[in-house]
């Protein structure tokens, strides 16, 4: 049988792309280090360049926007709670 197929975090492919758009070590050398092949590290490193705008762009407005309510919906929850917690407290 084959040997099993690899799967890599997140954090991992950004480190090993990052490093491949550095441009310090080749592709080879970067694959012989992290064990990964060159094919692979290269599709990650285009990758991270496509998406690159995307860190700054539209998707982090938007995604800062819906924590932003998120919380906000927790600071109100919190008020309410403490509000019920001190009325509770006078009535007994």
């Amino acid at each position: 049988m084959g040997k099993k197929r690899q799967k890599h975090s997140n954090e991992f492919k950004a480190k090993v792309a990052l490093e491949a758009v550095k441009g310090v070590h080749s592709m080879s050398e970067l694959g012989a280090k992290y064990r990964v092949h060159p094919t692979v590290i290269s599709r990650w490193k285009n990758q991270l360049i496509e998406n690159a705008c995307g860190a700054f762009g539209e998707g982090m407005r938007e995604r800062m926007k819906s924590e932003e309510e998120m919380t906000a919906h927790l600071y109100e929850k919190i008020g309410r709670l403490e509000m019920e917690n001190d009325f509770l407290k006078k009535k007994l």
